[in-house]
């Protein structure tokens, strides 16, 4: 947690005001200010303490639509707060960076500042130079993107004074799709600054409007969990190190040496060709078909204009396409029931042939056809896993825990294919996929629940809009071929899957703080997880309704009363998931019953959720 002592505090006010200035993107710019907070600080005995500013005065300043107001004070030094290490490893989330970075929502306190910001981008340039030390470390060049998020700009600006700051050369792109980020990495075009040697998105995905975060790429992909680690230990050594001298160079040489390009450009018309290519190089193989997005006022607005109409499309009733980081329509996130109602609807009022839909940074997505059926989750799956195995026979799909029986049935048994069910969280499935075809076994398709997916094809990135591209792919050849209608090729490509009658999904929050946690001596919420599963295994070992899956990565997956559950420990929360389907809700319940029945004696375990879902049956 940020400590509330500060190395340097001069002129308090006016520096907090300098320092909030979104949009000049700058903590410490010189002569202007713009209040963001109700509050300012006061140096006082080696604390900050927090100063009232009058709300009707406050309102006034914040209402009034002053551009540029200049400071009657002189240069001030920057502010540095004190930082515990603990404040930088607390950002990781698996292979992302995440926190809070906008003020304003009650008992979420900003915990990724600019300053911190600047230190991990700084530290990501020291990682890269160690990764790639065949290039002159003057001659690096990181490319840098942002989500439509409110807090998207002022991030970018200290991204670009830490990788500046550090010796590299920026190469600016706006608001951008993480998949694109990736890309630019590989992408061979000097008119572009590409490849660069690495890349930095400025996202926190479908997370609310306060939340910020980083992903980084190499030309080898993502970043791993280790990676992630490492970066943020050097970032709290250089952030100790910072100095006002130091922060002012970086800032010089940020304002000297960035560069800006519309990167957005050269990726979209290259998923463009990517369609004709397929088609037979018609120029606009999709015309005639109507097809409507929903961005979810993220950064995927662009499918719309600069992919699907190039293409002969047509996108009336597309929604929710210009950038808003508020979110103010629904969250997007194809995962989520009312933005799958929403681009339901508008595909229905629209009498569309297709609807997509993104995510925040478009590196998920999902679709529905012309009837208004959803294809994400299981579904999603079975679609893109009928696409590929009509390209490879016989491939093995990877997906992640939760999937269902229904989907490994249809995969082997209708589409001939092998069905490896892994573990979540995208990195996790996309690195399994890899390492299945480093011994010998071919996989063409990584995809989760959650709608990340990634081909072999496509150099393993989950790329929302390019697993759309298959799917446009499978239209426009339909539609060139004269073999069917184009709207019934999402339908038709799923025929034969079985889906549960009755599906949930219940997190069981472990109480950190309970007394049985310390009288058996689990040293952490994880320790007393994986008790809990390992009882809930020997449980189901002698209940002969009960079987457990013969080959399963993560948690216990136990099938039986006509349906399955998984029980298993969340990657990053004090949590155990289940998930549970079933034909019916009555066997979901017996299902359910029999967790409990196993978990009884571990009352750390709050398990109100599933004994309300018991007891309502």
């Amino acid at each position: 947690m940020t400590a509330l002592l500060g190395k340097v505090f001069q002129n308090s006010v006016v520096a907090h005001y300098c320092q909030m200035d979104r949009q000049l993107s700058n903590r410490h710019r010189r002569d202007c200010f713009l209040p963001c907070s109700q509050n300012s600080h006061t140096y006082m005995k080696g604390q900050l303490a927090r100063t009232e500013i009058p709300r009707k005065k406050f309102l006034n300043f914040q209402k009034s639509k002053l551009g540029v107001v200049h400071c009657n004070a002189a240069h001030s030094s920057i502010i540095i707060p004190e930082v515990e290490k603990n404040a930088f490893l607390k950002l990781q989330n698996g292979s992302d960076i995440r926190g809070v970075a906008v003020d304003g929502v009650e008992g979420e306190p900003v915990s990724f500042t600019e300053l911190i910001t600047e230190a991990i981008a700084a530290a990501f340039a020291s990682w890269l130079k160690g990764k790639k030390m065949h290039v002159a470390s003057n001659q690096m060049k990181v490319s840098v993107g942002h989500d439509s998020r409110i807090s998207a700009q002022k991030l970018q600006e200290a991204v670009s004074r830490g990788l500046a700051g550090a010796g590299v050369d920026v190469i600016q792109y706006g608001l951008a799709s993480t998949p694109a980020m990736f890309n630019s990495t590989l992408t061979d075009n000097a008119e572009f600054f590409c490849p660069v040697d690495g890349s930095i998105m400025i996202t926190a995905s479908h997370l609310p409007f306060n939340r910020n975060g980083l992903k980084f790429f190499t030309n080898a992909g993502g970043l791993g969990k280790a990676d992630i680690k490492d970066i943020l230990e050097r970032a709290f050594d250089i952030y100790k190190g910072f100095t006002d001298d130091y922060l002012r160079n970086a800032e010089q040489k940020a304002m000297e040496s960035v560069k800006k390009v519309d990167y957005m450009a050269l990726y979209t018309s290259a998923l463009v060709a990517t369609v004709q290519k397929a088609a037979g190089n018609i120029e606009k193989p999709l015309e005639g078909f109507h097809i409507v997005v929903d961005a979810g006022n993220g950064a995927g607005g662009f499918f719309a204009g600069k992919v699907l109409e190039p293409l002969g499309a047509i996108t009336s009733g597309s929604q929710f396409l210009d950038p808003d980081g508020l979110f103010p329509n629904h969250i997007p996130n194809p995962e989520d029931k009312e933005a799958m109602r929403s681009i339901t609807k508008a595909v229905l009022d629209n009498n569309a042939d297709l609807g997509i839909i993104f995510d925040t940074d478009v590196d998920r997505s999902a679709a529905v056809d012309s009837s208004g059926k959803e294809f994400n989750r299981n579904r999603l799956i079975a679609l893109m896993s009928a696409i590929v195995l009509e390209e490879h026979p016989g491939t093995t799909i990877v997906t992640d825990s939760v999937t269902s029986d229904g989907l490994t049935s249809f995969i082997e048994k209708k589409l001939g294919g092998r069905h490896h069910r892994f573990k979540r969280g995208y990195k996790n499935v996309i690195d399994e996929a890899i390492r299945l075809n480093s011994v010998g076994e071919e996989s063409h398709l990584a995809i989760e629940t959650s709608g990340h997916g990634a081909l072999k094809e496509n150099h393993w990135l989950d790329d929302g809009a390019y697993l759309m591209v298959k799917l446009l792919n499978k239209l426009a050849s339909v539609k060139a071929s004269g073999s069917g209608s184009g709207s019934r090729v999402p339908t038709d490509l799923v025929d034969g899957l079985e889906e549960p009658g009755f599906a949930i999904e219940l997190r069981l929050k472990i109480e950190q703080t309970h007394s049985d946690l310390k009288e058996r001596a689990f040293g952490t919420f994880r320790d007393y997880g994986e008790a809990v599963l390992q009882h809930l295994e020997n449980a189901v070992d002698s209940d002969p309704k009960l079987q457990k899956a013969p080959v399963n990565y993560e948690g216990i997956r136990v099938s039986g009363h006509g349906g399955w559950f998984l029980l298993r420990l969340s990657l990053h929360d004090p949590v155990l998931p289940i998930n549970i389907e079933a034909s019916n809700r009555e066997d979901a319940v017996k299902l359910g019953l029999a967790v409990l029945s196993a978990v009884k004696g571990f009352p750390a375990l709050d398990t109100s959720s599933l004994k309300k879902f018991v007891s309502e049956a």
